[in-house]
């Protein structure tokens, strides 16, 4: 009984021991594995547990990478946690770019909360812009030339009531507006929108000279109609930085419908020459049967001889008579 027993307490002491074994291997792989992460963590002031270190290895995201985003963050402030930074990493987004954007936002005193920042960055993968510049650009406007040089054009040309051509250049300084980034138009509409509203303001003036005396008249009425409505920007200031005149399309235009007109008046005067000519051929062969009638007034004898004569003399007596007077010679 006592051999039976110690044999079983020999047994137990067997399993203790393998169980404190596996404990203790399991133990220094996890610190041969984490250690130094963890270590890290706390040492930073960051704590991440165990438990959440191995989550992270059996989803396949990079460990330390998710854990020194998290220091970063917890010391600049932002209470973020290894769940929040885990799930965008799985969504595609970068890392790195949410925790240096939402640290620049909050030591310029921007309001920019973490989905935000995830939706901005998620939008812009792919477009070569990102949600850091997104920020940077909204505490450090940016300068849209209008219209773009990429796009061949280097004035945008309006023509004013009195039909001089004004050539004009602006520049539009914007900010981003971060509650509109995601879903809102790009700065191809703010160029777009300014240029149409240039055109427009040019277009009312009575006379360029009013242009020319005060181009700010243009910034003006353009940045009050609210360009930037749906769109990812904040306009600040619109600035007029070249005005050039250009033709005068007006006095081209005139000039070209009067040439129309006299082209129109030239083919008229032709075509009544054309009728005169006409009118001349059918008076010609009216005459060329006045023979024919006489002959044929002799035949049925209906007209003598005498008559004839007498036809003749009176003929030849009014030609005397207009040569006398000086009466134009009919034809």
């Amino acid at each position: 009984m006592q051999s039976l027993l110690a044999a079983q307490l020999d047994i137990g002491s067997v399993i203790v021991v393998a169980i404190l074994g596996v404990s203790g291997l399991s133990f220094l792989f996890l610190m041969a594995s984490f250690g130094s992460i963890w270590l890290r963590a706390m040492a930073s002031g960051a704590p991440v547990g165990l438990v959440e270190l191995i989550a992270l290895r059996l989803r396949g995201i990079p460990v330390g990478y998710i854990v020194d985003n998290r220091i970063t963050a917890v010391k600049s402030g932002l209470p973020l946690t290894i769940d929040d930074l885990s799930t965008h990493y799985l969504a595609g987004g970068n890392v790195d770019m949410i925790v240096q954007a939402l640290i620049a936002a909050q030591r310029a005193g921007i309001h920019l909360d973490f989905n935000r920042a995830c939706a901005i960055d998620l939008a812009t993968k792919g477009t070569g812009k990102n949600v850091v510049d997104a920020v940077k650009t909204s505490v450090n406007p940016r300068v849209i030339d209008c219209p773009n040089p990429v796009s061949g054009k280097t004035t945008i040309d309006a023509v004013a009531k009195d039909g001089i051509v004004i050539k004009a250049r602006a520049r539009v300084t914007v900010r981003t507006n971060l509650d509109r980034f995601v879903g809102g138009a790009t700065e191809e509409t703010i160029i777009a929108r300014v240029g149409e509203g240039i055109v427009s303001t040019i277009g009312s003036v009575e006379t360029y000279k009013l242009v020319l005396e005060n181009p700010d008249r243009i910034s003006k009425t353009v940045l009050e109609k609210g360009l930037d409505a749906n769109t990812a920007f904040e306009i600040l200031s619109i600035d007029i930085a070249d005005v050039d005149i250009g033709e005068n399309v007006g006095a081209k235009l005139q000039a070209e419908q009067a040439e129309v007109r006299r082209a129109n008046a030239v083919a008229l005067e032709q075509e009544m020459i054309a009728k005169v000519a006409d009118m001349r051929a059918r008076v010609v062969e009216a005459e060329a049967q006045v023979p024919l009638a006489l002959s044929e007034a002799f035949r049925t004898g209906n007209l003598g001889v005498m008559d004839y004569y007498r036809m003749k003399n009176l003929q030849a007596d009014t030609s005397m008579r207009e040569n006398i007077a000086g009466a134009p010679e009919t034809k």
